[in-house]
């Protein structure tokens, strides 16, 4: 019987989500193709839609997505197979991974929040990285449909003049295009984080509890009470302080808000710009000056995984605190 829950479960989880997937694509079939950034590179803040299957869309962005998903569950297939009780190989990969991620959980949120917060917290880390890691791959932004001419690179023109009859390609749409650099995505992962600690939040200490840290009212009525009764200078103290009280929750529920913007546009940002660093000195100077900011590229995609998955995990920490045991 556990094993058929456990299986009723999974089923479930995927059957949602297959059903979030097409209610995405009919409430929102038309992807806005991206804003060109060079003469060469065609990337904007929308995906860009090369193929369609009935109202079902598909962008360069959301096959990177996909590509990034089978690297992370070949990964994991491959690394929990065939476990032994000494890890070797891809077991010992996969257990180096959690067992890191475990340990930086349990250092900012102590043991029993760790392991709630490790299926949720670790994912988000291992798809941002993987997504930035997979985007530095050659076929990223060099294949896909676009027109006949030269990109300009010194490559191209040095060709140009040896061979007269070349002529180049440039790539307008690609086939391959990182996840991280289409808006949509971060979007996505910012509410997962958002749905996740309130989910988180409510259910540590109480629907009631959690909403008293944003809807601190309880002394402001008490002063009214006071003023009803006469008392009016308890009253206008009470007043005042509670009123304060009233605008700090309320700046606290907006920041929760504001939370996924803020989520959004810094995974956007940096990634898109890390992205449009790497095209330009791809096409401004000879691909070995190039090489060392892939190596850049890859350190800030590591270290953007890092601030997503970590900031996550220290607003669902403070959202599992009791506001009474919360530090000053």
């Amino acid at each position: 019987m556990p094993n058929l829950g456990r299986k009723s479960k999974v089923l479930i989880v995927i059957v949602l989500a297959l059903a979030l997937m097409l209610i995405g694509a009919l409430f929102f079939p038309v992807p806005q193709p991206g804003i060109e950034l060079s003469a060469n590179y065609g990337g904007g803040v929308g995906p860009e839609p090369f193929f369609q299957l009935g109202p079902i869309y598909f962008t360069n962005t959301l096959i990177a997505s996909f590509m990034s998903i089978l690297v992370l569950a070949g990964l994991f297939y491959f690394g929990t197979r065939k476990m032994k009780l000494v890890p070797t190989g891809l077991q010992n990969l996969v257990e180096a991974i959690v067992e890191t991620l475990l340990n930086f959980f349990e250092g900012v949120a102590g043991k029993e929040n760790a392991r709630r917060f490790l299926p949720v917290i670790a994912t988000i880390f291992l798809y941002v990285v993987t997504n930035a890691w997979l985007g530095l791959l050659p076929i990223f932004n060099a294949i896909g449909w676009g027109e006949p001419g030269t990109s300009g690179n010194l490559l191209s023109s040095i060709a140009g003049s040896v061979f007269p009859e070349y002529d180049g390609f440039i790539v307008k749409t690609a086939l391959f295009r990182p996840a991280n650099t289409d808006i949509n995505v971060p979007l996505m992962l910012a509410l997962v984080s958002f749905l996740a600690v309130e989910y988180w939040g409510v259910t540590a200490i109480g629907a009631r509890h959690y909403a008293a840290k944003f809807f601190r009212y309880g002394q402001l009525i008490g002063a009214l009470g006071l003023l009803v009764r006469g008392r009016v200078k308890s009253a206008l103290s009470g007043i005042f302080y509670g009123g304060i009280d009233v605008f700090v929750g309320g700046l606290e529920l907006l920041s929760e808000f504001v939370r996924i913007i803020s989520f959004t546009f810094r995974l956007f940002g940096n990634m898109t710009a890390g992205e449009v660093l790497l095209l330009m000195m791809a096409f401004l100077v000879p691909w070995l000056i190039a090489v060392p900011f892939y190596g850049l590229e890859a350190l800030l995609g590591a270290i953007q995984a890092l601030i997503f998955a970590g900031l996550t995990l220290v607003f669902a920490t403070l959202a599992v605190t009791p506001h009474e045991q919360e530090p000053e």
